[in-house]
């Protein structure tokens, strides 16, 4: 024996996972961010060509293709639907506030 304990070497593994997962949840976190400043572009792009804000197949496009990655990758469908209805909410709001029709 090298005289480390298991709890030693299991305490240094879950830092190592908890790091990783930080640093997944950064990667997220940028994401999110990086989708809403999309949604600003293009809430810019349809106030400039009077497109309206609300687009319901869009909306439905985007859940299809998120219930579609969840069977394909064993992720629960409901969760990805209460997901995207967060991140689509939010992003609506953005674009209403971007294209004037929300509250500041």
């Amino acid at each position: 024996m090298t005289g480390v304990t298991y709890e030693q070497n299991g305490e240094q593994r879950l830092a190592r996972l908890r790091a990783e997962l930080d640093g997944i949840d950064q990667e997220l976190l940028d994401t999110l961010r990086r989708r809403i400043d999309c949604c600003v572009r293009i809430a810019r792009h349809k106030s400039t060509y009077n497109v309206p804000m609300m687009q319901p197949g869009r909306i439905e496009l985007v859940k299809d293709r998120a219930a579609q990655y969840g069977e394909t990758h064993s992720i629960d469908i409901g969760f990805l639907e209460n997901l995207y209805d967060l991140i689509i909410g939010e992003t609506c709001r953005v674009e209403d506030l971007v294209m004037g029709n929300g509250a500041t």
